[in-house]
């Protein structure tokens, strides 16, 4: 018994703290609201040490290779990876809406934020570049750093033995930004806790309300996806072991998902499961990453429902053939743009009210339930960037793959 609790008391105290600060929301309501700044302080931290570390992983990993064909392979079935992924997520969904259609009678609320609209050529510069190197730092341009911590990987893989030494610079910044995020995640239970306690008490009424059909659509099918097909996917990766060690390494990432509503915080915690599932490190580091703001199977979903109100609000059909095409390629831009941040941006609320001319009023709707989806939608972004990494490694390195890891 002792054997055991030393093994997992890590997800056990992390698991009571989720526990007691859902309890606590449930009971005390919105009276919780005392305890945010409990979890923002520890979100905070992550967000401050993430950066660096997503920096020093990708740089690292890629400065460490031997050979770029492999690498250049390796991005290639990434890319199939992530579209695929999010193309099978949208498919469910539609799906999921024919059986169970969407009947809203949803009033228009005032928005509370200002959302300025910016010609398409600007929005993809500020996507992929800053104008300035210490903007890099921040995680609103997560994108534009990891395309600059891919340049400097290969740079120092290009440099050879004169490169060996910031190459050694690099490998001991990954493993100080491990370390540094291990004490973090001490603080786990109590940040997580306030959070979830302020998640249930504030936002757990409306789950019941006017959205309540929607919401329940949107959390069967993700719930159905998160099971269901990512077992699937692990299987395919790695047979009942890739399977095993998936979900036995996925406690503590998907709890930090759902806590923190952020896929780039929970980048740390992929990184560690991935680990200890076997995933070879020059996948891990390239492929998670670059996940956390690319490979969003949650916002799919989350899109797909939103497309689905917003037709049923204006008495609009959302089945037939030129409707699903567009939201298909729409699902896949607004998985691609949408950023990793908690209910940043509401680009993809513009993006899809654009694309088929409804007017203004679409919009608060599909926000609010974009917010409420929020906690699943970032689960299913952010566990499934492990997933998609087992997968890469699959068609990658062969179906022996985990036997190498071993």
């Amino acid at each position: 018994m002792n054997s055991f609790y030393q093994n997992y008391k890590g997800i056990i105290w992390l698991m009571t703290g989720i526990f007691a600060g859902s309890l606590a929301g449930l009971f005390f309501g919105e009276k919780v609201q005392v305890l945010k700044p409990v979890g923002d302080i520890f979100l905070n931290l992550l967000f401050t040490a993430v950066i660096p570390l997503v920096f020093f992983s990708i740089a690292s990993a890629i400065g460490n290779l031997k050979e770029t064909g492999k690498l250049s392979k390796m991005m290639a079935v990434m890319a199939l990876v992530f579209l695929s992924t999010i193309l099978i997520s949208a498919c469910l969904t539609i799906f999921a809406v024919k059986v169970f259609p969407v009947h809203e009678t949803l009033s228009a609320v005032p928005l509370e934020e200002d959302i300025v609209k910016k010609p398409f050529g600007e929005q993809l510069t500020q996507l992929f570049t800053t104008s300035e190197f210490f903007e890099l730092l921040s995680r609103k341009s997560m994108l534009a750093m990891i395309i600059f911590s891919v340049l400097t990987g290969f740079a120092t893989l290009r440099s050879g033995e004169s490169g060996k030494a910031f190459s050694g610079f690099l490998n001991s910044g990954n493993e100080v930004f491990k370390q540094i995020f291990i004490l973090i995640m001490k603080l786990a239970p109590v940040g997580l806790g306030a959070y979830f306690a302020y998640q249930v008490g504030v936002f757990g009424p409306q789950l019941f309300g006017t959205y309540a059909h929607s919401l329940g659509l949107y959390y069967g099918t993700g719930a159905v996806y998160f099971i269901v097909f990512f077992s699937l996917y692990a299987f395919v990766a790695g047979g009942v072991k890739g399977f095993r060690k998936y979900w036995k390494h996925n406690i503590v990432p998907s709890a930090t998902a759902i806590g923190t509503c952020s896929s780039i915080a929970n980048i740390p915690a992929n990184l560690e499961a991935s680990s200890k599932i076997g995933i070879p490190d020059y996948i891990a580091k390239v492929t998670i990453p670059l996940g956390a703001t690319l490979h969003k199977d949650g916002s799919s979903i989350s899109s797909i429902i939103k497309m689905a109100v917003v037709f049923a609000l204006f008495g609009k059909s959302f089945d037939n053939a030129e409707t699903i095409a567009i939201a298909l390629g729409m699902t896949v831009l607004i998985s691609i743009v949408e950023g990793g941040i908690p209910n940043g941006g509401y680009v993809g609320e513009l993006l899809l009210i654009s694309a088929y001319g409804f007017p203004p009023e679409a919009l608060p709707p599909a926000m609010i339930i974009g917010t409420l989806v929020d906690p699943m939608a970032t689960l299913l972004n952010s566990t499934g960037d492990t997933v998609a990494a087992m997968l890469v490694s699959r068609f990658t390195e062969g179906k022996n793959w985990m036997s190498k890891a071993a």
